[in-house]
Parts: structure tokens; sequence; C-alpha cells
């Protein structure tokens, strides 16, 4: 579902991603490590098409995205870590306008309102203006709209920070139903518990480098280590610790 093939991106004298390949098969949730400014938010912005690859190519649904991003933004959704979001709409106003940009229908708009600002815990905010949520009822909104189109891969830049434990069990239960009905996901996670409690692989990524891949069982044969933060430490440890 996504195929990443020798992608390198530089930045002037920064390279932000070497060489770096990857497949991610359809039903998978995929949790992408690495410490900060290994390269886990640019890869997933070439995917997106925000950002241009230097050399190599991202393939979304056996699509290179520099060919055709249009049809290929209409497959996915995309969350990064700091969400924007119309602060001078209505919770309902926000959905809607979200809807409309996928050429949704109307009364099916409406119906998807009910049904996700109950799961999200959002009706009773339908009225308020976004700038007026909490960070918590903000990631709520941009989940329930980001399900809204119904999209085959889902793209995920740090979903848990900053959220309750009832949010976050509730968007771990989202995700795994995601993936289970067929969607494939990639997310980026700094919370090590979280990827060895879902993941069903993991890339980790160093210095634009991937260091290792498989499951979180198959990394503790491979590389040993008591827990997935054992093993993370251990191949992303700067120079000289």
């Amino acid at each position: 579902m996504i195929e990443i093939q020798n992608l390198c991106k530089t930045y002037g004298a920064l390279r932000a991603l070497d060489n770096l390949s990857l497949t991610i098969r359809p039903g998978e949730l995929f949790c992408f490590l690495g410490p900060n400014g290994a390269g886990k938010t640019t890869t997933i912005k070439i995917l997106t098409g925000l950002v241009r690859a230097t050399s190599g190519r991202a393939l979304v649904n056996g699509t290179d995205i520099q060919h055709d991003p249009i049809a290929i933004k209409r497959q996915i959704g995309y969350i990064p870590d700091t969400p924007y979001l119309y602060e001078r709409l209505t919770v309902t106003e926000f959905f809607r306008f979200y809807g409309e940009l996928f050429d949704i229908p109307e009364p099916r708009i409406a119906e998807e309102l009910e049904r996700n600002f109950t799961r999200f815990g959002l009706l009773e905010h339908r009225g308020a203006l976004v700038k007026e949520l909490s960070h918590g009822l903000r990631q709520r909104l941009i989940y329930a709209t980001t399900f809204l189109h119904n999209p085959r891969i889902m793209l995920i830049d740090e979903p848990f920070v900053g959220l309750d434990p009832y949010t976050i069990r509730l968007i771990k239960d989202l995700l795994r139903t995601h993936t289970r009905e067929g969607g494939t996901i990639l997310l980026t996670t700094h919370i090590l518990a979280i990827a060895e409690d879902i993941a069903d692989r993991v890339g980790i990524i160093h210095r634009g480098r991937l260091v290792a891949l498989g499951t979180p069982e198959e990394l503790h044969r491979k590389h040993g280590g008591d827990s997935l933060e054992d093993l993370f430490l251990k191949l992303t440890r700067p120079d000289g610790a």
C-alpha cells in the first residue's frame, strides 16, 4: 500500500533522509520510531505531497505521489503533530467544511456527523467555536473529520501527545479497527510502550537511515533488550553516549 524506494531528502548540507526504502502492506499498523530530527516527519510529508524528495520514489497504492498528488490525497487521511483548525468556525461548521472539500454529499455528512460526534464525545460541543476547545477535544475533532471521507491510508504524526488516558484508548481502538477493516496506517510516536502495544511492525530510523525493521518480537530476538525502549536506546544512542 505504501512503497518507498531509495528515498533521499537534503536541505543544503543536511541529509534528512538517506536512501530510505520501506514497504508497508495493506491492513498493517506500522509504527515509525526515531529521535527528533531522524526523518520521520519528513517521510510522512513526502508521502502527503507536502515535501518533494530530492531523489528516490514514494508510491501510495501503486501511484507515485509526484505524478498524481491530487488522486493520492483523496485516498489518504493525514494528521500532523500540530493540526491546523479554523478557530472561528464552530465544531459543526468545521466538520461540514471538511466534508465539502472531499465532495461528500450532504446527507452523508449529516449522518457521519451524528455518528462520529457521538463516538468522540463531541455532541455537547457541536455549537462551540474551535478556538474554545481543549487540546484533547481538538484532537478528537481532527480524528472525527479525518475519517469522514473513509481514507484507505492514514498518515499520523505523534497522535497521542498531551491526551488523557480515555482519549488515548479511544484512538488506539479506532486505529486497530481501521486496519482490521483493511485500512493501512503509518504513524510516528515517541511513546514506545504504545508502539509496542499496537504495532504490527516497527521501523526505527536514525539520521535518515532505517536501522531496524520487524515485529516487536522479531526485533527483540534479533537485537536483544527487555523492551522496545531498551532496543530503541541501544540503536539510536548518540555518539559518545
